[in-house]
């Protein structure tokens, strides 16, 4: 993949999507809770953190919020993560949230049989009504410069607007030659609105056609680009044999990668990851019984370390291992967004334990 000379671009990265308020019970649970722990996240800004707080590569957002106190307050949390603000679009507060507001998000970790549970309610929020022109994509990718672009299906999916928005969106970063980045993430409760899975495959498809970096597992796949698959068979198996249907069909994609998780409980899962490049499968170590804390954001997680490992040093086999790594350490602390080091994603990738630091 040839990438943007670095002394050309602003920004290593920058993602489009929504960031909600993220309202965590800890080890309670929603229905019964007194007290929440409040946090930001959001699928395609959790890329982006991940590489500014754990790798220290520069990256932004494009987003929207309601210029209210909730709104400060994700503002806020944004620049502790250090991630630029400079995308970010400010809309009036109608003063009820009857025609706009901020997104939040209630999260619930899950234990052992209890699985983790999430309860959004982010209807008429900023970023669901953002749509093509709101941002200067000329500007953006021309002038200032980035080098990786990543956005997803979730972003994609909270309007008609946001779906034309998307599209608007890897068509400009492809044109002026960032790497396009995508991850399916498909929400069938998302979808449901404006018009189910027929809809989804209709906008993914054609977004898939400027992707060169696809993320997805094989249900993604499947419900999202309409490639069907044999559900009961081991899951490696299946990625593989339809990444050789998928990459037959879009000759773009460069890199296609997926997390491989066996669900043994909801705090411990076998985890790890793989990815397709230039004809041949790579990957990362196993993580088997791999404790949990929170789940949330690991397969974001993984997506900042593959791409961080593709941007330092293009190396595929390195960009996976990257990626389960970082997505491993990420589901250990509460949160959507990782609070792991460089330095800790390299000791676990070289094999390093969890014993006392001192």
């Amino acid at each position: 993949m040839p990438l943007s000379i670095r002394d050309h671009c602003v920004f290593d990265q920058l993602s489009l999507g929504e960031i909600m308020l993220r309202l965590d019970p800890g080890e309670g649970r929603i229905r019964t809770t007194r007290h929440f722990s409040a946090w930001e996240g959001g699928g395609e800004y959790n890329v982006a953190r991940g590489l500014r707080k754990c790798f220290g590569l520069k990256t932004a957002v494009c987003t929207a919020f309601v210029d209210n106190e909730v709104g400060h307050l994700i503002e806020d949390f944004i620049l502790q993560g250090g991630v630029a603000t400079d995308f970010i679009l400010w809309r009036p507060d109608d003063g009820i949230g009857r025609t706009i507001r901020n997104g939040l998000n209630f999260t619930e970790r899950g234990f052992g049989v209890r699985g983790a549970v999430g309860v959004s309610d982010r209807g008429n929020s900023a970023a669901s009504q953002l749509k093509p022109g709101d941002f200067n994509w000329n500007n953006i990718f021309g002038k200032l410069g980035v080098r990786w672009f990543h956005t997803g299906g979730i972003f994609a999916a909270l309007s008609e607007t946001t779906a034309a928005l998307a599209i608007e969106a890897v068509k400009a970063a492809a044109k002026h030659c960032a790497i396009v980045s995508y991850d399916l993430n498909y929400r069938p409760s998302l979808w449901k609105s404006i018009g189910g899975q027929a809809k989804a495959r209709e906008v993914n498809r054609e977004i898939a056609r400027h992707v060169d970096v696809m993320i997805g597992n094989e249900e993604d796949f499947s419900a999202c680009l309409g490639f069907e698959a044999d559900f009961t068979k081991i899951k490696t198996d299946v990625f593989k044999k339809m990444i050789a249907t998928a990459v037959a069909e879009y000759q773009n994609f460069k890199v296609v990668a997926t997390t491989l998780r066996g669900v043994i409980s909801a705090t411990r899962n076998d985890w790890s990851a793989i990815c397709w490049h230039d004809g041949k499968f790579y990957e990362s170590r196993k993580y088997p019984g791999l404790e949990i804390l929170d789940r949330v954001g690991g397969g974001d997680s993984f997506a900042s370390g593959l791409i961080y490992g593709f941007l330092k040093t293009g190396d595929p086999q390195k960009a996976v291992d990257y990626g389960a790594a970082h997505g491993a350490l990420a589901m250990t602390t509460p949160g959507d967004t990782s609070m792991a080091t460089l330095k800790e994603v390299e000791k676990l990738m070289a094999g390093g334990s969890a014993r006392v630091q001192r």
